[in-house]
């Protein structure tokens, strides 16, 4: 095949390339994702980051996202309002004991308040000061410039907000807010010189064609790291029964995002445990990255696992460094 030689020497596969790449079964899986450890292992070696969710608020929300059990559509989701300084920063200090990479902060609702932004941002300062080699990720909805001055004055490294979905099929996964309100929040953050990080869920009902957009809707903004989720069906949820995903067609995925976006961190994040089954570590092949532990309001694996995970694959824990793309200025 020959395809990462031909991006190495600085050929971008086009997005017909990319479809047909991706739905054409003369192309083996495994032959993919050859493709793509080719154009991994070029950027990163054999390094894995680690990444650590805290559910910092949960379920006070307004929208109404299709996959969420957080959404107001669901009654009997988990609701408490934003935690203390004092256990967030907890959650920091057990990040930096397990060799954590990076530390998420992630709040339910359509986006933070000012009073949330300061209790958000006193607690970044408190991690800075005790964790300074912890990044910090904070996942906290729509924003606005002066919120997003504020994150990058107290040390927020890194800030996530999810395409999702393409934009085609955006309105069959929520209503309450547009596309362009998520991409104009990613804009923001990388206007203020806050890394940005950005993914899709996979699984949702989305045609081919709508992955491979989401693709490379993700390389136009420049996401510097891309979580790529499986949707873990949540009863309820207007996407609680689907069920369209195996394993080789989520290694066929996570080989097309590489494939478009080799420099990009990769992640696999939610649902990998249900739907990747046996070939997470196949997927460590394509990814750089994952989650570890337990995601928003669904289980993980136990850490060990991710552990002997990598260290299997004959893999290294990546404590911070990174590629040259997600340096800027």
């Amino acid at each position: 095949m020959k395809i990462a030689k031909r991006i190495l020497e600085g050929r971008c596969l086009s997005p017909e390339e990319a479809l047909d790449l991706f739905v054409n079964p003369s192309y083996d899986t495994m032959d993919l994702v050859h493709e793509a450890y080719q154009l991994r292992k070029h950027y990163y070696g054999h390094k894995v980051k680690l990444n650590m969710i805290l559910n910092a608020k949960s379920g006070i929300c307004p929208e109404d996202c299709g996959y969420c059990g957080q959404s107001r559509e669901m009654k009997d989701k988990q609701r408490y309002a934003l935690i203390s300084e004092d256990e967030i920063t907890a959650g920091a200090r057990v990040a930096a004991e397990n060799e954590i990479g990076t530390y998420c902060i992630v709040m339910s609702g359509r986006g933070p308040s000012d009073k949330e932004i300061d209790h958000i941002t006193s607690s970044v300062e408190r991690i800075k000061a005790a964790h300074p080699q912890l990044k910090v990720c904070a996942c906290l909805g729509l924003t606005n410039e002066a919120q997003a001055k504020k994150l990058k004055a107290a040390g927020v490294d890194r800030y996530n907000h999810n395409l999702n979905t393409s934009e085609n099929y955006h309105h069959e996964v929520v209503t309450t807010h547009t596309y362009e309100d998520r991409v104009n929040t990613i804009e923001i953050m990388k206007q203020n010189h806050i890394s940005p990080c950005s993914g899709v869920i996979c699984g949702m009902g989305e045609s081919n064609q709508d992955i491979v957009d989401m693709a490379f809707a993700l390389k136009e903004i420049d996401a510097d790291s891309i979580p790529v989720n499986f949707l873990h069906p949540i009863k309820g949820t207007k996407f609680g029964d689907m069920d369209q995903l195996t394993p080789t067609r989520c290694l066929r995925i996570l080989a097309l995002f590489r494939l478009v976006n080799p420099t990009k961190e990769i992640r696999i994040a939610g649902g990998r445990e249900v739907h990747l089954r046996s070939l997470q570590a196949t997927a460590l092949m394509v990814a750089n990255s994952i989650f570890v532990g337990d995601y928003l309001i669904t289980g993980g694996q136990p850490n060990q696992l991710d552990y002997d995970m990598i260290q299997d694959m004959g893999y290294d824990i990546d404590y911070g460094t990174t590629c040259e793309s997600e340096v800027r200025a």
